[in-house]
């Protein structure tokens, strides 16, 4: 007797189809070789800056006592968290500018994005807390290094991490339970969340939802802090009769209210939208500029108009020469 012809079941055979899915194609922006070649010498220049610009300015903090306070405690926090940030993406997508093969782990792509939505989500919630100390500053000037002290800094710094982790597990997690069946090409340069979400062959209605709602209210909460704040110091300087006082505030205060507005407005624009608005090729390059761009701009914006910072730097310089010259 003939056994009976086998019926394939569909499930199992899409199971089967979902579970050899473990590699990703970052397809990335263009494949004219030469243009690869510029923005890759391009993106180079600006991970060095990066890198250089953001732990300087952590070594200038840790070396020169006059930077001992909350305010660049905080910078060099942020400072350190924005060299992270960038090397989450940049290296790999540097490699995949010259290398052939551009794939990428289901691993590796599921640790960067825990990574990238860590990192920026703790920088949302550190760039809230910069804005509440220069409140305290400001309202409170003569109490600020005891209600600033290091009992209070540094837990705001560790909740900005810990809120950062939270949000990039429940992102990953929610992300990488989806089945990826229909295709495993990411057209983008690393691995965010619409482009995934693009190429899931599962119902991502309730991904949306999680996206469009944590990271609305991330973003009301943290621009509340941030308007709050500023609210507050502008009631503080109306009230400042010394014209010398008042700029000092509004030099301190406008680099970080210039740093917020940028990065604030990206996230905005890149995720507080619906999922049919999405370009992926548009929002490619809005989220390089968030990731990558701003990174290497927030040295500048925090520093040039910091006389500390530069004052500090010029110390570290003329002590240099001068080892120099005596060693010579």
């Amino acid at each position: 007797m003939s056994p009976l012809p086998s019926v394939k079941d569909p499930h199992r055979s899409q199971q089967k189809n979902i579970t050899e899915v473990t590699m990703f194609t970052l397809v990335g922006f263009t494949d004219d070789f030469e243009m690869k070649i510029y923005l890759f010498l391009l993106f180079l220049a600006i991970y060095v800056f990066t890198l250089v610009g953001n732990l300087g300015l952590v070594f200038l903090v840790l070396i020169d006592s006059r930077l001992h306070n909350p305010m660049y405690h905080f910078l060099s926090a942020l400072s350190f968290l924005d060299a992270c940030y960038s090397s989450v993406v940049t290296p790999k997508m540097l490699v995949n500018f010259l290398a052939e093969n551009k794939d990428i782990s289901l691993i590796g792509c599921a640790t960067q994005m825990l990574l990238f939505v860590t990192f920026g989500t703790t920088e949302c919630f550190l760039l809230a807390a910069m804005a509440y100390d220069r409140y305290v500053a400001i309202y409170y000037p003569l109490t600020y290094s005891v209600s600033m002290s290091p009992s209070v800094y540094v837990p705001l710094i560790i909740a900005s991490y810990a809120a950062g982790l939270l949000d990039g597990v429940i992102h990953t997690v929610a992300t990488f339970r989806l089945s990826f069946c229909a295709s495993n090409e990411i057209r983008h340069v690393f691995c965010d969340i619409p482009p995934l979400l693009a190429i899931s062959c599962s119902d991502t209605h309730l991904n949306h939802i999680l996206l469009y709602y944590v990271v609305g209210f991330i973003e009301i909460f943290t621009i509340l802090i941030v308007l709050v704040s500023y609210g507050l110091i502008l009631l503080a300087i109306l009230k400042m009769r010394s014209a010398e006082g008042r700029r000092k505030v509004f030099s301190t205060c406008g680099s970080h209210l210039t740093g917020v507005s940028i990065y604030h407005g990206t996230i905005l624009f890149m995720y507080m939208r619906s999922s049919s608005s999405y370009s992926l090729d548009r929002d490619m390059i809005v989220s390089i500029f968030y990731t990558i761009v701003i990174p290497m701009l927030n040295p500048i914006i925090y520093s040039l108009r910091n006389k500390d910072v530069k004052q500090a730097m010029k110390k570290l310089f003329e002590r240099n020469w001068f080892i120099n010259k005596v060693q010579f």
